[in-house]
Parts: C-alpha cells; sequence; structure tokens
C-alpha cells in the first residue's frame, strides 16, 4: 500500500510578523533595551554624517570670515567636502561593533529564555525555517526602531551642535534631502547590524531538540 504525504502546512508570512510582533510585546523591557543599543550606535554615526553634509551645505555659500571660523574650529576640507577622517571613522566602527555584540548577547539570552516556546513551536510541526524567521522578524523591528531613533537624534544633536557654533547660516542652509537620505540610510545600517547579529542565536533556536527544550527548566 503506498503512503500518501499530505502537503505541509506553512503559515503565511502575515501570521509569522503578527507572532515576532507579539514576541516582542510581551518582552518589551528586554527588546528596549537592545534597541537603545543599537540607537546610541546609529545616532553617532548619524550625527558624524549629518555634520559633514550641513557643513558642504554651508560652505560655497559661506562668506570669508565664517569660512575663517569654521577652519578655527577645526574643520579642514579636503579638496571642497568635508568628510569624515580615520579617527571618526575609527570610532564609528567601533560603536558598530559594540552593538552588534550586545545584540548577539541579547539574542542568545533570548533564545535561553525562550526553550519552551521554541520546543512547543518545533512539536506542533515548526520548521527549523519557522524559528529562524521569528528571531529574523524581530530583528528587523529592532533594527528599524533603533535606526529610526538613532537617525533622528543624531541628526538633531548634530544640527543644534553646529548651530550653537556658526549661527543661523547652519539653519538657512540646513539640506532636507541630504538629511533624509541619511535617515534612510541609518535605518537600513540598524537594519543589516541587527540581523548580523541575530543569525548566530536564531540558528542555535533553529537546530534545538524539541524534546531537549521542552524538558528544560525557565
Amino acid at each position: 500500500m503506498a503512503i500518501v504525504v499530505q502537503r505541509q502546512v506553512i503559515l503565511p508570512w502575515r501570521q509569522v510578523i503578527r507572532i515576532a510582533f507579539n514576541s516582542l510585546k510581551v518582552r518589551l523591557f528586554r527588546s528596549v533595551i537592545t534597541t537603545i543599543t543599537l540607537a546610541l550606535a546609529i545616532a553617532f554615526v548619524a550625527y558624524t554624517w549629518s555634520g559633514y553634509a550641513m557643513l558642504n551645505s554651508l560652505w560655497p555659500a559661506a562668506d570669508p570670515d565664517l569660512q575663517r571660523i569654521v577652519l578655527a574650529k577645526g574643520y579642514e576640507p579636503v579638496g571642497d567636502q568635508f568628510g569624515s577622517s580615520p579617527k571618526d571613522r575609527w570610532l564609528m566602527f567601533l560603536s558598530l561593533l559594540v552593538a552588534v555584540v550586545g545584540i548577539v548577547n541579547a539574542q542568545l539570552m533570548a533564545v535561553t529564555e525562550r526553550f519552551r516556546e521554541i520546543g512547543t513551536f518545533k512539536c506542533l510541526g515548526a520548521l527549523n525555517s519557522f524559528v529562524v524567521r521569528i528571531f529574523v522578524l524581530e530583528a528587523m523591528y529592532q533594527g528599524f526602531f533603533g535606526g529610526l531613533a538613532g537617525g533622528l537624534t543624531g541628526i538633531t544633536f548634530s544640527t543644534l551642535s553646529l548651530g550653537a557654533k556658526f549661527g543661523r547660516p547652519i539653519f538657512s542652509n540646513w539640506p532636507p534631502a541630504q538629511m533624509l537620505f541619511i535617515l534612510s540610510w541609518a535605518c537600513l545600517l540598524a537594519v543589516i547590524l541587527s540581523l548580523l547579529g541575530v543569525i548566530y542565536p536564531a540558528l542555535v533556536a533553529a537546530r534545538m531538540q524539541p524534546a531537549v527544550a521542552l524538558r528544560s527548566e525557565q
């Protein structure tokens, strides 16, 4: 007698997204801490990027006296453009690296706390890919909101800082299109970093045996 294998039922993405969002709400405090860690790193990057964008917008319209003030504050254009120095790039790299390490640590702790939840999913027939998608979607939520908050914070503080140094010309030459571009890049960078930080914990969770997960004590 031939054995007929029934088609496996796979949850639609809409349901996976809902489950991931509800998981974040249940673990709101840990999610907020992870998001803040990412937002602080992104804020530093956005602060640096937006500062040079404003200086590049200000420089062509600045009178000689203002240009001398800008140079006296330690800003030096390379050619006709201001840009980040090797020191700035190194500091940005370190801040982003710390954020990724923090995300990995937080996600590994989340896996430990969710042994029974993961085991229940797998006992109900969830594939490894389903478990990975849950963690990936949670990371994307945290990355987007962390990038948005960090980008806005960095741009705001950079604008206020340069405004205090150089006065009204900073606000009159403020480049909205470039700031929107920087904010978009900040959100994208935060999502990428969050995904990098969740890959290993997600694989650990997906490879967990259901029986071992259900026997664990919380």
